[in-house]
Parts: C-alpha cells; sequence; structure tokens
C-alpha cells in the first residue's frame, strides 16, 4: 500500500461516522445489520480456503500480450492484491441483505469475490466478465472445487460483453465494478448500466480511493442526478438509485 493511500486513509477514518453519526433510518439500518456484521460464518472458509491455495500458486500467468512486452505476474502476487477477506465478505453480506435476481461482476479477481456473490445468491444467476484468459482458467476452477452453478464466466471486451448483457436485461439488480480501471471505463461501465438501474439496484464500486482516476470516477457518479444515496466506505463505494429520497452522500468507517 502506498504512503499516499495509508495517509488517505487515516483522513478517511478522522472525518467517517460510524452508524451512530447517520441520521438516514435506511443507511443506519445497513450500517448496523450489515456492513458492521463482523461475525464469522461458516460459508467463508470454503472461500478462504481457495485464497489460501492461491496464495501458494507459484505459477505464473499472463496477464497481457504486448508482443514481446508481454505482462506475466504470479498467481500468488496477483491473488494479494484481491480484496482483503473483510472487504469480500462484507459484499457477500450486501448480497445477502439486497438478494438480487441477478448480479453482473465486471472483474472477476480470480474467481474469489465471484464466489462470495454466488454463496450470497444461491437462486440469482451472477455474469461475471473477464478479459484475461489466465484468470478466467484460475476462476473456473475456484467455481469447480467449490462446487458453484450459478455462475456464468464470459472472456472477451468488457464493454462490448457488458453492452449486450444490459441491452437483454429488464432490470439490473446488483452490479460490481472493480475500481482498478481507468476513470473512463469506470464511467462508461456506469452510464452503460444507468438505463437498467431501479430503486431497488445497488452498485458497489471498489477502490474508489485507489488514485487521483478512482476518485475522480467517484465524485461524478455521487453527483449524477439518478444517484441518491452513496456511502463512502473508503474501499468501497455503495450506490443507491433510490426514488423519493434526498440525495445524500455518507463516509462511514470501515
Amino acid at each position: 500500500m502506498s504512503f499516499k493511500l495509508i495517509l488517505a486513509y487515516f483522513k478517511h477514518q478522522l472525518t467517517a461516522n460510524n452508524r451512530h453519526g447517520t441520521h438516514s433510518p435506511f443507511v443506519y439500518k445497513l450500517a448496523d445489520e450489515v456492513i458492521y456484521d463482523f461475525s464469522t460464518k461458516k460459508v467463508y472458509e470454503g472461500i478462504e480456503a481457495q485464497r489460501k491455495k492461491l496464495l501458494n500458486d507459484d505459477t505464473y500467468l499472463q496477464i497481457s500480450d504486448l508482443g514481446d512486452n508481454s505482462i506475466r505476474q504470479k498467481v500468488k502476487l496477483l491473488t494479494k492484491n484481491l480484496e482483503k477477506p473483510r472487504i469480500a465478505q462484507l459484499i457477500y453480506r450486501l448480497a445477502v441483505h439486497h438478494q438480487p435476481h441477478n448480479v453482473i461482476l465486471l472483474g472477476i479477481g480470480l474467481g474469489i469475490t465471484a464466489a462470495y456473490l454466488t454463496k450470497a445468491c444461491p437462486k440469482a444467476l451472477l455474469i461475471a466478465m473477464e478479459e484475461c484468459s489466465g484468470e478466467a482458467n484460475i476462476a473456473n476452477q475456484v467455481f469447480k472445487e467449490l462446487d458453484l452453478t450459478n455462475v456464468l464466466l464470459q472472456v472477451g471486451n468488457l464493454e462490448s460483453l457488458l453492452t449486450k448483457v444490459v441491452n437483454e436485461a429488464k432490470v439490473l439488480d446488483l452490479v460490481y465494478i472493480d475500481g482498478r480501471y481507468t476513470k473512463e471505463t469506470i464511467l462508461n461501465y456506469f452510464n452503460c448500466c444507468l438505463p437498467k438501474f431501479n430503486e431497488h439496484s445497488l452498485l458497489i464500486i471498489s477502490c474508489i480511493n485507489q488514485n487521483e482516476d478512482t476518485k475522480v470516477a467517484w465524485s461524478e457518479i455521487k453527483n449524477h442526478p439518478q444517484v441518491t444515496v452513496t456511502i463512502d466506505l473508503f474501499w468501497l463505494g455503495l450506490v443507491y438509485f433510490r426514488k423519493g429520497q434526498a440525495k445524500e452522500h455518507f463516509k462511514l468507517k470501515f
């Protein structure tokens, strides 16, 4: 973690509230029952066992194809950059709380984040999209070992894949965007999904404070007229489109 990110985190902690500092019944209930539920759950064990295996995997993956400058990385190093267990487990709890009928995941995190979402919503269809075929292969193995059958993994250009899925959907219940993309990419994904969000939809964006690009993207999304409630948890941003609710932005410690 860079010094700038550490400094930003401590600044966030100093200026953020906990559940008792919120004046919204909706956000207070979400914080009390979901965000701050740190109890251990049996479902976490199997997924974290898969993470542990990946953290010991010295296999090299080709993560981009640039001819002579192709980038290769060890699986265990890629795994270290995934959402930490407490973040992935919060995503699980959010999905359990909202019980979406469909879930779109942009960036599969070697299958760990997708596994948490799939376990949270066993009756939902999770469409996971990934550009790197090597990461997709690892994710498929994770899905197989966890016996996950309600996940559809698509590999290819994310914008093209997302556009097709959005065009075919009546509504988008839960969308997760990996915030490690550029500002333009994050905003393109947001704008692509926007017509299919409704007052029950949840958009989750990771790494919203990762760098200036992601901070600007987060700010623009917060200020969009269709967005009514946002919750900045530093590592994650939660976006709601609740009709009839005054526009409010919350910053919570996590």
